[in-house]
């Protein structure tokens, strides 16, 4: 049982810099599904898509743990895109068991359409920053992304 004067949370919890990433990534993934929706696109098709444009022949599995999901929903992801036309799934040269992911021609089609609405997105909060403090904020998120890492 709480009592009436025990603090369930620390005063400042909601100054803390993990909310306010929380609240920036919530704000970004907001704007990319509203400007994406018109492509038929989900924000997560096109880190889908963006994850297999720079690695072709990517596996499911690989994918999965790439953008730190299950391989259930990498799997739906997959097959949504490859019912649009947009990916394929290759027989691996070596292991006949093993399914590699490619773009198709409807997919790089549909991958440079959606970059442009990214691209604009962050045009968006750069302009707004400024390239000095783009930078800086570039610079301090791939500093918590190394303090956080866990080897």
């Amino acid at each position: 049982m709480i009592r009436n004067n025990e603090e369930l949370v620390e005063p400042n919890a909601l100054d803390r810099v993990t909310w306010a990433l929380r609240r920036a990534e919530l704000a970004v993934l907001a704007l990319k599904e509203q400007r994406l929706r018109p492509l038929g696109l989900a924000a997560s098709h096109y880190t889908l898509l963006m994850s297999v444009h720079s690695d072709p022949g990517l596996t499911g599995a690989e994918l999965a743990r790439r953008l730190n999901v299950t391989p259930q929903a990498v799997a739906s992801l997959v097959a949504r895109l490859e019912s649009r036309g947009q990916l394929e799934r290759r027989e691996h040269p070596r292991h006949r068991h093993v399914q590699e992911l490619h773009l198709t021609d409807a997919g790089s089609e549909i991958l440079r359409a959606a970059d442009k609405v990214i691209a604009g997105i962050e045009q968006q909060i750069t302009g707004g920053l400024g390239p000095q403090e783009s930078t800086q904020l570039r610079g301090l998120l791939d500093r918590v992304a190394e303090t956080v890492r866990e080897d």
